[in-house]
């Protein structure tokens, strides 16, 4: 949804928080553990399964790691952290 456009990183992680009672969303749980690791996964993933496009590079994960971007480690990735 992010990548298409049709959301916002602040509304998906909303909407799972609100409508599907999860603690942290899926854009604030990838910065938690670190694009870098969630690239290296997919990337690997990716490489077993060409054909799948679950394992799909995901571009923006992609710009942000070359940004060194990574999330929470870093300070910034999807949000800025201090």
């Amino acid at each position: 949804m992010l990548e298409r456009g049709d959301a916002t990183a602040e509304d998906i992680d909303t909407a799972m928080k609100l409508g599907a009672g999860y603690p942290m969303g899926p854009i604030e749980l990838s910065d938690y553990t670190g694009h870098d690791t969630k690239k290296f996964i997919l990337d690997s993933w990716h490489k077993k399964f060409p054909d799948n496009p679950l394992f799909e590079p995901i571009k923006t994960v992609d710009k942000l790691v070359k940004e060194g971007k990574l999330g929470r480690k870093t300070g910034e990735g999807f949000y800025k952290y201090k």
